[in-house]
């Protein structure tokens, strides 16, 4: 069998550069503050009866600082603030169910942070209750319910309780089993607690357990890797995520404690990633795309076999083309051909509630060629394939023509064995997966346009 993705270092490090992740196209830095709450509403009005969705609900709220993280998150020990958050989050709910009244089922549910086990037993109960108030929810069996959880902050019995509450899938953050490497980004994480949480969660029910690692991290070395890989695997995870460490405290204030001399350097960094993909796939796993594995048997491997595999803001998805309705500070909507992002504080968030309209800050609406273009960054993440003809039946768009610049950069891709450009199809080769996000640029319309240069010098992390 031929490997779905192979490493090739040389090319790597000559050809990753600075880009999106495209977690949404157009990408978030091309919202504009002069989408408004009402073409939001307008979108979701537009859209057809009883069509599916998905939410997200943001929980910004952390105990303690990590300090690689990226997050828009909330460093506090006052629990009254999580009372009045909730209050609000409460409020655009109601608002957003009245605006997809006709929608529904829910198949799909995701919280995020921050920790979303910041809030209490009792305040995460009651939260579930309302969302199941005001929309209707698929059962537990063709429902998708995950949460992101923080083995430090949780018990046996709080697990057991998310069970009962409604989710079925969790998301566990580890980043490193190394305690020097815990130590340098400030979060002591013994290798026992997320054992157990990963047993007990099992033991409820959970149809799925994710891990999250990082690779980049100061300390870090290929040794220390081997170490964390060997101990991951042995906990038998369906999902196993392997992010980049993206250095940048110029953005990220908390990064700034960490130090230059503790950084791996890139021939280091690059070798960890050559390991975990070499461990990862000897285990088993599927390479799913970007940093995400899987086992054979998982909804995601299976999704991207049957090409029903989606990408969306919290990364891929099993479920393709839902509109998704985002809640809480910062957390962005994908409704009917729009994005829509609410405001990025506290402050700012509560102010639009109390002025009993959506706290949306920013969006866009997307044109017919972003769509287009939406379309094929989709189909390139997912399914490392691009078929001609069928993309030209449902566009009405004569592919050649109409995208021969992006042609004539694809062929230069190809000369490098990144890509197999045939007549009527783009196929991605095992070599060029890694670097999936380069092939992914040639069709984005935006990106290098002069008025963005500067923002994607700082803004975006390396392909690689």
């Amino acid at each position: 069998m031929q490997p779905t993705v192979q490493f090739d270092p040389e090319l790597i490090a000559r050809m990753s550069q600075r880009g999106p992740r495209y977690t949404s196209y157009p990408t978030a830095d091309r919202f504009t503050g002069s989408f408004a709450a009402n073409e939001f509403a307008a979108a979701a009005w537009r859209g057809a009866p009883g069509r599916p969705l998905s939410l997200y609900v943001h929980v910004p709220f952390c105990e303690s600082l990590c300090y690689y993280c990226a997050c828009n998150k909330i460093i506090t020990h006052d629990r009254s603030k999580a009372a009045k958050y909730l209050d609000y989050l409460v409020r655009e709910i109601d608002m957003q169910a009245s605006l997809f009244a006709a929608c529904g089922p829910v198949q799909q549910l995701h919280f995020g942070g921050g920790t979303p086990t910041y809030l209490s037993d009792a305040q995460m109960g009651a939260l579930m209750d309302h969302l199941r108030s005001r929309f209707a929810f698929a059962d537990d069996e063709e429902g998708e319910y995950s949460i992101e959880i923080d083995p430090r902050t949780v018990d046996a019995q709080r697990i057991r309780s998310l069970r009962r509450q409604g989710f079925n899938r969790l998301s566990l953050g580890v980043q490193d089993f190394d305690e020097d490497v815990q130590r340098a980004v400030n979060r002591l994480q013994p290798e026992a607690m997320t054992g157990d949480a990963i047993a007990t969660a099992r033991a409820a029910g959970f149809r799925s357990v994710s891990i999250d690692l990082i690779y980049g991290l100061p300390l870090q070395s290929v040794a220390s890797m081997a170490q964390t890989l060997d101990k991951v695997v042995a906990l038998l995870p369906d999902r196993i995520s392997v992010y980049n460490y993206a250095h940048m405290p110029q953005m990220f204030k908390a990064q700034k404690v960490i130090r230059d001399e503790d950084m791996p350097d890139p021939a280091t960094k690059l070798a960890m990633l050559g390991l975990c993909i070499e461990r990862l796939c000897a285990a088993g796993y599927v390479y799913i795309g970007m940093d995400h594995f899987a086992k054979p048997d998982d909804e995601l491997a299976r999704a991207q076999r049957d090409g029903t595999l989606h990408r969306n803001f919290q990364g891929y998805s099993t479920r393709a083309a839902l509109d998704t309705i985002a809640c809480g500070v910062s957390a962005i909507s994908a409704v009917n051909g729009t994005y829509s992002q609410n405001e990025k504080t506290l402050e700012a968030y509560y102010a639009r509630l109390d002025e009993g309209v959506l706290p949306v800050a920013r969006g866009l609406c997307l044109s017919r060629d972003d769509l287009v273009r939406r379309d094929i960054i989709q189909q390139l993440m997912c399914n490392f394939a691009l078929d001609f003809d069928a993309l030209e039946a449902s566009w009405g768009i004569d592919f050649a023509a109409d995208f021969a610049p992006e042609l004539e950069k694809l062929t230069a891709l190809g000369a490098e064995g990144l890509l197999a450009l045939l007549p009527d199809r783009l196929e991605v080769s095992a070599r060029g997966r890694l670097l999936i996000r380069n092939i992914c640029m040639v069709f984005d319309a935006y990106f290098g346009m002069p008025e963005a240069v500067p923002l994607q010098r700082v803004r975006y992390s390396r392909t690689i």
